[in-house]
């Protein structure tokens, strides 16, 4: 129950999910896809998350990770730390901490200290959705702020439909087939129709920083 209430409540918060139950699984996910961040609970059915990790780190994989777990001891945060862990947060917290740490850990990884996302023409805010361009600023919904933060997070890189997919749906969500058209639609409407380019035939891209 857990496990799906912090899948639903990311997925309302605008990450793509994909949750697996078992240590075996979550390494064979890792090893087939590209994600962005780990959130791992220590008590897995074997391996658990702490072999998840060593294997992870064990195998140069840089995966930025969060362990969430009951276990409060000093000596288990320690251990997760030192295996590589970038975070440790202990049940029972809230949703927002978690999100907060998540986003935290994000911007170590990739954009720096700064909590927004900007090409110097298009800004972003990850805490509030909010989404700023020439002056005019809007409320994106949690799919379109999404897309637009895959795009704003790699600025003049063009990224295909599959790309955007991938960093808006997880893997058992029902894509439909001009769902991505639609939203660079609603986030064009409300921003400006030059916010997010077409690379005809290839895919979509934001303008690098001028």
């Amino acid at each position: 129950m857990v496990g799906a209430a912090m899948a639903q409540a990311l997925k309302d918060a605008a990450y793509a999910v994909d949750w697996v139950t078992d240590g075996e699984t979550a390494i064979a996910a890792a090893e087939d896809e590209v994600y962005d961040l780990a959130v791992l609970d220590l008590n897995l059915p074997p391996p658990d998350g702490l072999d998840i990790l060593r294997r992870f780190r064990r195998h140069r994989q840089q995966l930025p990770a969060i362990i969430v777990t009951a276990r409060d001891g000093v000596d288990d945060r320690i251990k997760g730390l030192d295996l590589g862990a970038d975070d440790y947060l202990v049940k029972p917290f809230e949703i927002g901490e978690l999100l907060a740490r998540m986003r935290a850990v994000l911007r170590r990884q990739g954009s720096g200290a700064s909590p927004t996302l900007s090409n110097g023409k298009t800004s972003l805010d990850p805490a509030t959705r909010a989404a700023s361009h020439s002056g005019k600023t809007a409320q994106l919904t949690a799919r379109e702020f999404a897309l637009l933060q895959a795009l704003l997070a790699r600025p003049g890189t063009i990224l295909s439909r599959e790309d955007l997919e991938r960093h808006i749906y997880g893997w058992n969500e029902e894509v439909e087939s001009n769902a991505i058209d639609f939203l660079i639609y609603s986030v064009r409407k409300k921003l400006d129709a030059t916010v997010i380019r077409n690379v005809r035939g290839i895919g979509w891209m934001v303008d690098r920083p001028s």
